[in-house]
């Protein structure tokens, strides 16, 4: 069977899916360090939206479900649809700003989330060979350092425009809304129709038993929950420890965001530029090394407000290292199901975030660091489950 496919260079497409996450990601992103803001603006208690944001997380688990649409309905298909979702979501917000709505705001940006996400990486990855793969998908997952760094900083901007919180919250909502459903579109005139033609036609349960049982696909799993888990386990607590340890204001703590968004930009550009020369499975395995003497070296360098960033930004630096590398390695490990693989690997990343943000509680009051020990014991055993992974090459 043949396929008529699109004539845009490869690049551009490359760069519109990159605009596409990059706005997925500011939705996502943008609610941490303007809790307060958005509690004013449809008049809930900060705890209620932290208690939403959990249960945002909780509900990325179920990512598998959804993970063969891609295969079945294709690729750039479901890359459009989950841009179109996205704004209906914003939009909603935006016109009927209030609790409600938000829950609604909040469930539909996660489903355009998981939706996109394992689509856009078997997008890039059917087209890309397994040796210049890492490179290529490092280079998307700038999408997520660029959401700091460019999307929620212009998010605060706006926000600050008005002194009414209605007014405020919507504009955020209005701006992002758009520029969804310009990039559903732009992906649309842009990326190929062709679909899969490795589809299987087995039955749903029968799928997933192939793909969950395969051992190799679930050490690799395994690998990203612990990952994940360590890194969420620290971001429960840092905000509170410093505002404990250092008496910091909101403005200094959100000063710690941009630190974090550079640690990831570097981090990410150090996949590109070692991922591929050097093979998949080393590069998880110095970002794991690295951080586990991050986590271990918080404490110790967090007794100064400039050491605690320094720290900060070596953990986030050294996490993103590990957690970008791992992408290109699973999107090999079983072709044939590559979407739905990498759906199983963003619910094997939610519940590992889970699991680190129930733990992350339990440690604060011991101090960061115990905080910083545990997520250095899950980094090693995240290690020992990387051992049991063999590297495919082209």
């Amino acid at each position: 069977m043949s396929f008529k496919e699109n004539e845009t260079s490869f690049n551009i497409q490359v760069f519109v899916t990159i605009v596409s996450r990059l706005i997925i990601n500011t939705a996502v992103r943008m609610l941490y360090p303007f809790l307060p803001t958005f509690s004013r603006g449809i008049g809930v208690p900060v705890d209620s939206l932290i208690r939403l944001l959990s249960l945002r997380s909780a509900l990325a688990m179920f990512a598998p479900i959804f993970g063969r649409l891609s295969d079945n309905f294709g690729r750039r298909n479901i890359m459009v649809i989950a841009m179109f979702v996205l704004s209906s979501a914003l939009i909603s917000m935006a016109l009927w700003p209030g609790y409600r709505i938000f829950v609604v705001f909040l469930l539909l940006g996660i489903f355009a989330q998981i939706l996109y996400q394992p689509a856009h990486q078997a997008y890039i990855s059917e087209r890309v060979p397994y040796a210049k793969r890492g490179r290529i998908l490092a280079i998307t997952e700038l999408a997520w350092a660029g959401a700091m760094l460019i999307g929620v900083p212009l998010v605060g901007w706006m926000l600050a425009q008005s002194d009414t919180p209605n007014i405020s919250l919507s504009r955020p909502f209005i701006f992002l809304s758009i520029f969804s459903a310009a990039s559903g579109i732009a992906l649309f005139k842009t990326l190929s129709n062709k679909t899969n033609s490795n589809q299987n036609p087995a039955n749903i349960v029968h799928h997933w038993k192939i793909v969950l049982t395969n051992r190799t696909v679930l050490s690799g799993l395994i690998l990203g929950v612990f990952v994940a888990g360590a890194n969420e386990s620290l971001n429960v607590v840092f905000a509170s420890w410093l505002e404990i340890t250092f008496g910091m204001n909101l403005t200094a703590i959100g000063l710690a965001t941009v630190v974090i968004g550079v640690a990831d930009l570097i981090g990410e550009g150090g996949v590109i530029l070692f991922s591929d020369r050097y093979g998949k499975r080393k590069t998880i395995g110095w970002g794991i090394v690295l951080s586990v003497i991050s986590y271990l070296a918080l404490p110790l360098l967090g007794t100064t407000r400039v050491g605690a960033f320094f720290g900060l930004f070596l953990v986030y630096l050294t996490f993103e290292f590990a957690v970008v590398a791992i992408l290109p390695l699973m999107t090999e490990l079983m072709p044939t199901e590559r979407a739905s693989v990498m759906s199983a690997n963003i619910a094997g990343h939610s519940l590992g975030r889970m699991l680190g943000a129930l733990l992350g509680g339990f440690l604060l009051p011991f101090g960061i660091g115990a905080s910083g020990i545990a997520a250095a014991i899950m980094n090693i055993i995240a290690f020992v489950f990387l051992l049991q992974l063999q590297e495919n090459t082209d």
